[in-house]
């Protein structure tokens, strides 16, 4: 494997993670943090969250001019139809009347009514047809949009530090990249059209009010101010609950992924209540927030129904009246109650658009935030690139912390040569890891300037740089898909016969062939029906595969038997020939033949020197050899 793939370097100005030696490349398993307990804000700002969700839409201008054409003939077609009715309601009321009039040649024109009922199944399918068009081409404009911020997203990712990762569970950053993004979708696809049909539908049911009579038309408008004020009471109440039900199904998606990754480690620890009741707890935040967005919201189509109701039936008594008194015929009167309904459902349904549209920005907010996080610093151009690589690394007065009040590595100076292997030891945070991750520039080192070849590794870009080295790590970075597909990850153009022949060089080769599929044996995701071993023979074949000048090894054989330890070692020292090494070892009697071991503790190199130079100093490096050998016997 050539380079680690979704574990990006940092810019220089990074925060730490919460020790060192836990976090980038990973030599051990663990929990990571939840962020559980974080105060629930309300947008910062929603206008310009809203605007900037509308750039996205600003490359679709012309289709949504399309969508807008589609919606106003749509509703001008279903608007008219209402006042047809009211023709044919009129006619017939008018010779009802007049034969009870006594009028004799008072017939009813059926002829008359046949037309009317043919021209109102036209625009109706006609409307239909116009909305059908403009739900394809709004759902064209939604994916397409959506499309761009998944895409947006995704290189965002790539170009994050190590230090988002390690900060988030991977639960959380999921439900940015998915239920959020869903939300908007779902927003896009449906309310977007809805805003534009209610507002056709608004000005056109107003005109064709007001043509029929304006002082009914005046009832139903005293109605209005009461519909904003309702509106703008509830989604102000219930903004900040959208925004905790998606920060609380964020944190829920984190724990779940969380606890189903470690669930060996939870059932082996007896912690399944202890999980079961943090499930419940954020559950509860989850169902809490849920609940009061919900109820809040709820509240919006009763009270919308009740002043709908207070209009309906102050038109309906006025409309009476006005028919007794000869001022607008029954067919107007009828026609414009619907009209009246017709008003109010606009309003209602860009009520609701108001409401959903807070959860939406929530859900906007969160991704903008990903989206504004701190990118790792560019690459230089024109970048350096090493031809040959030989393999000399050197560290010279290297300086880093994680934040400035914490120093942590200082005034280190190595020199490596090409071909030798380095272990380094010490105790648990004593900042192993964290100087690998420097040498893969995971982070930016604060002063000072680590080289390869000569090439301070600042002046390279990160995939040269990281194209170098090679990792094999305790914890093994198998995929779902095939074996085949695994051991080429890092050359995916790699022939047949270099897999197999890197197979072979890793002691792999005959433990696939005994496999029911061989090279196509698919690994499930989490590589479990195959052992601990054959994983670690894998990895290294990717290692040996990519042909790497620099080698990154954490020991590998601590988990397996004694015969697997074996061909692990045999395939680890035959993949460290000729390159150079480095080795964070763990078991001392692993590296005795190292060229050169670093001694660490608390982020400095206290010792150095080879195996037997370091046990006749007498200091922390024998001390740690005799806690682990001494006791039993070893020497």
């Amino acid at each position: 494997m050539s380079q680690p793939t979704a574990r990006q370097a940092r810019p220089r100005a990074q925060q730490p993670p919460q020790r060192a030696g836990s976090r980038g490349v990973r030599v051990g398993g663990g929990f990571g943090p939840r962020g559980i307990g974080r105060p629930v804000e309300k947008p910062k700002d929603f206008r310009g969250t809203l605007r900037r969700l509308l750039e996205y839409l600003r490359p679709h201008l012309v289709a949504l001019g399309a969508v807008s054409l589609m919606a106003i003939l749509s509703n001008i077609f279903s608007i008219v139809s209402p006042k047809i009715i009211g023709k044919a309601i009129t006619h017939l009321f008018e010779r009802i009347m007049a034969r009870q009039a006594g009028v004799v040649d008072a017939a009813i024109d059926f002829a008359y009514l046949r037309n009317i009922l043919f021209t109102l199944a036209g625009l109706y399918v006609i409307s239909a047809v116009f909305g059908y068009i403009q739900q394809i081409i709004m759902a064209g404009v939604a994916q397409k949009t959506v499309y761009n911020l998944r895409r947006d997203v995704s290189a965002k990712l790539a170009r994050l530090p190590l230090k988002f990762f390690d900060s988030k569970t991977h639960g959380e950053i999921l439900s940015r990249v998915t239920n959020d993004v869903d939300n908007i979708s779902s927003t896009l696809q449906q309310s977007i059209t809805q805003v534009i049909s209610s507002i056709v539908t608004l000005a056109g049911v107003t005109i064709m009010m007001l043509s029929i009579s304006w002082k009914l038309t005046l009832f139903v408008l005293l109605t209005l101010p009461m519909y904003v004020l309702v509106t703008r009471f509830i989604t102000k109440r219930s903004q900040k609950h959208f925004a905790a039900q998606q920060r609380s199904l964020g944190e829920l998606n984190g724990h779940v992924e969380e606890m189903y990754g470690g669930h060996k480690v939870v059932k082996a620890f007896g912690r399944e209540q202890a999980a079961v009741a943090e499930f419940k707890a954020i559950n509860s935040e989850l169902y809490d927030a849920a609940w009061r967005a919900q109820f809040i919201s709820g509240i919006m189509m009763p009270l919308m129904n009740m002043l709908n109701n207070i209009g309906y039936v102050m038109v309906s008594v006025m409309g009476g009246i006005y028919v007794t008194r000869q001022v607008i015929a029954l067919g107007d009167v009828q026609a414009f109650i619907s009209y009246a309904r017709q008003f109010t459902h606009p309003i209602i349904s860009t009520a609701n658009i108001a409401n959903i549209l807070q959860s939406t920005v929530a859900s906007a907010e969160r991704v903008f935030e990903l989206l504004d996080e701190p990118e790792e610093l560019p690459d230089p151009v024109p970048a350096a690139v090493i031809e040959a690589p030989r393999g000399d690394v050197v560290l010279e007065d290297v300086h880093f912390s994680y934040s400035p009040d914490t120093p942590l590595i200082q005034d280190m100076n190595i020199a490596v040569r090409s071909g030798q292997t380095i272990a380094i030891v010490g105790p648990t945070g004593a900042g192993k890891t964290t100087l690998v991750n420097l040498l893969l520039r995971f982070y930016e080192i604060n002063s000072g300037r680590i080289t390869i070849d000569g090439i301070d590794i600042r002046d390279m870009s990160r995939g040269d740089l990281r194209n170098l080295f090679g990792m094999v790590l305790q914890d093994t970075w198998l995929f779902n898909g095939t074996i085949r597909d695994n051991i080429a990850y890092g050359r995916p153009a790699a022939s047949e016969e270099e897999i197999v022949q890197a197979a072979q060089a890793a002691h792999a080769d005959h433990f696939i062939r005994t496999l029911p599929d061989g090279y196509d044996t698919v690994l499930n995701e989490e590589a479990s029906n195959i052992s601990q071993g054959q994983k670690q023979l894998l990895t290294i074949a990717r290692a040996v595969l990519s042909d790497p000048s620099i080698l990154i090894l954490d020991e590998a054989t601590s988990n397996v038997d004694t015969l697997t330890e074996i061909y692990i070692q045999r395939a680890m020292s035959e993949l460290m020939r000729g390159r150079t090494s480095f080795v964070i070892a763990h078991r001392l009697s692993t590296i005795k033949n190292a060229d050169l071991i670093l001694v660490m503790d608390q982020g400095r190199v206290v010792e150095q020197g080879t195996h037997d130079q370091l046990l006749a100093m007498n200091g922390f490096y024998a001390e740690l050899y005799n806690s682990q050998f001494t006791s039993n016997g070893v020497a």
